[in-house]
């Protein structure tokens, strides 16, 4: 499979570190940024590269030539003028097969391989990688397909299908915090549909395309546009700030420990009490309050390299208190609000059963004794499963017995209860936890 990156990039903004070079080319923890996404790709099997160059290009082709002496191969696509982020994607020939495009000012480390297997598995036109971040509020976030319980008793189905993007100009609400990262399956497919029915924005420039706002939204209703959630390290080069911050992560080893590949560690969280205020059932999203200092525990997980996951029973499904669709409204109420303070969560499980009968309006179909609802372990199973955690080297916090049982039965490494409504407290544990 062949990667494009775009290397072109002035990287105005990021000026006070370096304006001699291109941005892909700024050095970080002793190489270029580019230099390290081609370790990344090189590590998964993909040696075959192209680079879309402009701004200060031969800088990059000085450094990296053909590639050989990287171990990999390069060849290159000088753009004369600026095509926009998509342009240069339909001059070229080579593009016969799905290929991963990437924009060459990002650091990331991403298990490519576990990527192109769900690109495969979905026949998508496009797969985007998607993520939480901690500042979700100016971010484009992507909205996916929920499909109804299949079986009597089930949970809801995320198909990934995007059947909407959500620009950072468009007016919203509460939201699910999944932020497009710019990283990229693409179908020859796609680029061929594209200019079906493709209307230059510029007309003095009919070849400048954008791939988000021309390519990629405009073929949303074809159903063949994915998102690939992932907690994996992808963090962009824009500003001073970031790059300081991504220049740490390196240094501490947290970029190459969020590889999926590689064994997670996670602290598993209660909902109710622990993250917000504990008033009786939450059915609707005006009575979910999070509790003032948890957003600061959270965001402190959030930069240990911790993920971090919550775990929640919600008998309110059960008993008919709450529907799915008020559950999720509550949860991105909860994203919502902590994206605002730069948290965020890794993923959600929700447990929607409750053996106990009797209630006006109750669901029969969950009342049932299953495996998910702690103190039994099946959502922190599940979770280990789908984030390859090593859970002797997790911890689960809540303010329940059932919480810490939940987290012994898993084989946590500690499982441990804070009092119920008490947010200081669980600061002062997430900082014992990280702090080991």
């Amino acid at each position: 499979m062949k990667t494009v990156i775009m290397a072109g990039g002035r990287g105005t903004r990021i000026a006070s570190v370096a304006n001699d070079v291109p941005k892909p080319m700024i050095n970080i923890c002793g190489k270029p940024i580019l230099e390290h996404q081609i370790d990344n790709l090189k590590a998964c099997g993909l040696t075959d590269i192209i680079l879309v160059i402009g701004y200060l290009g031969e800088k990059i082709k000085d450094y990296f030539g053909d590639g050989s002496r990287f171990g990999v191969c390069i060849e290159y696509f000088i753009e004369d003028h600026p095509l926009g982020t998509a342009g240069a994607l339909f001059k070229m020939p080579q593009l016969t097969e799905d290929f991963l495009l990437l924009c060459g000012d990002v650091i990331i480390d991403v298990d490519f391989n576990r990527f192109i297997a769900f690109h495969k598995e979905k026949k998508a036109w496009a797969s985007l990688v998607a993520h939480p971040n901690g500042h979700p509020y100016d971010s484009s976030l992507l909205v996916t397909e929920i499909e109804a319980p299949k079986m009597a008793g089930g949970m809801p189905v995320d198909t990934h299908r995007v059947i909407f993007w959500m620009a950072k100009e468009d007016e919203r609400l509460y939201y699910k915090n999944r932020v497009n990262a710019g990283i990229e399956l693409i179908s020859p497919e796609l680029l061929k549909e594209t200019m079906k029915n493709f209307v230059p924005r510029h007309p003095e420039t009919p070849d400048k395309i954008d791939l988000d706002r021309d390519v990629l939204k405009t073929n949303i209703g074809s159903g063949r546009i994915y998102a690939y959630d992932t907690p994996e390290y992808v963090k962009d080069m824009g500003t001073p700030d970031r790059f300081f911050e991504a220049e740490n992560d390196i240094k501490t080893g947290k970029v190459n420990a969020h590889n999926l590949k590689n064994r997670q560690k996670a602290i598993f969280l209660d909902r109710d009490g622990t993250i917000n205020k504990m008033v009786g059932f939450v059915t609707k999203p005006e009575q979910f309050e999070l509790l003032s200092g948890v957003a600061e525990a959270i965001k402190a997980i959030n930069k240990s390299g911790y993920l971090a996951i919550v775990i929640t029973n919600q008998p309110v499904i059960a008993r008919g208190d709450c529907t799915f669709e008020q559950l999720q409204a509550i949860h991105n109420k909860m994203e919502t609000e902590l994206g605002k303070e730069g948290a965020f969560v890794d993923a959600i499980y929700v447990c929607p059963h409750h053996t106990d009968k009797g209630f006006l309006g109750e669901r029969p179909e969950y009342k049932c004794d299953c495996d998910c609802r702690k103190p039994k372990p099946g959502l922190l199973l599940q979770a280990a499963k789908d984030f390859n955690i090593d859970l002797s080297q997790s911890y689960m916090v809540g303010d329940s017995d059932r919480d810490v049982k939940a987290g012994e039965n898993a084989g946590v490494k500690k499982a441990i209860k804070v009092r119920e409504n008490m947010p200081s407290e669980l600061l002062n544990v997430i900082k014992e936890i990280i702090h080991k």
